[in-house]
């Protein structure tokens, strides 16, 4: 398994209230996957940090709750994040829409604080965990298109996402796809497995893949 030099912050964001849910389940595998490879993951819950949506701040001062930790503390900090989160209506959860709401609080303005959180926030290597009853895969295409949206618009890179069905709390280790054997490896391979997201004036090479190197061929009585 690849390792991660120097070595990488992954944030796990759970958008689901459940603490043994399936989305939670999904974000302890690619925990699970990411340390394993020598990165130094954290998984935090949003309901521990969000209790309130985006206001209007024209007229109203920002919410008391812990959001503003969140963001500052271990988003911006974070070398990649991979949301956790249920399906609602084919969309992802309130708490996990609202994370991006927020940061609007954070980035908007001028000055020399939004330009900071503006630099701090791209760059960034992004993944995707959904759980949703229903097996219909395009029930998550809604928010994979949001989060590759988000991803172009902050300018990182969406590397991957993982869609397992369960409804019942851990139902999803049923789910014959073997959904949280791809998140542990989405975890293992977050900073690692390859991105390409070419422009016409790309440079690249007519390959995608590095040719594997030739096997040594060892002559009897000689050591390779």
């Amino acid at each position: 398994m690849n390792s991660y030099h120097p070595k990488k912050r992954l944030l796990i964001l759970v958008g689901s209230p459940r603490r043994d849910g399936n989305s939670a389940a999904l974000g302890a595998a690619a925990q699970r996957g990411a340390e394993a490879a020598g990165a130094n993951a954290t998984l935090l819950f949003l309901d521990d940090y969000i209790q309130s949506f985006l206001p209007d701040l024209r007229h109203s001062p920002a919410p008391t709750d812990r959001y503003a930790e969140l963001f500052l503390e271990h988003f911006l900090p974070a070398d990649g994040v991979l949301l956790c989160t249920p399906i609602y209506w084919y969309g992802m959860s309130a708490q996990s829409k609202a994370f991006f709401d927020r940061s609007f609080s954070h980035y908007a303005g001028s000055g020399p604080e939004p330009e900071r959180v503006r630099q701090r926030m791209t760059g960034k290597r992004l993944g995707l965990a959904v759980a949703s009853e229903e097996t219909y895969p395009g029930a998550a295409l809604g928010i994979v298109h949001q989060v590759q949206e988000y991803a172009r618009y902050t300018h990182s890179e969406f590397i991957g996402h993982v869609h397992g069905a369960g409804n019942l709390r851990g139902e999803i280790a049923n789910d014959p796809r073997r959904p949280l054997q791809a998140a542990e490896e989405l975890g293992a391979s977050f900073f690692t497995r390859k991105y390409s997201d070419y422009r016409v004036e790309t440079p690249r090479s007519r390959n995608v893949w590095e040719p594997a190197a030739p096997a040594l061929r060892s002559t009897p009585g000689v050591l390779p």
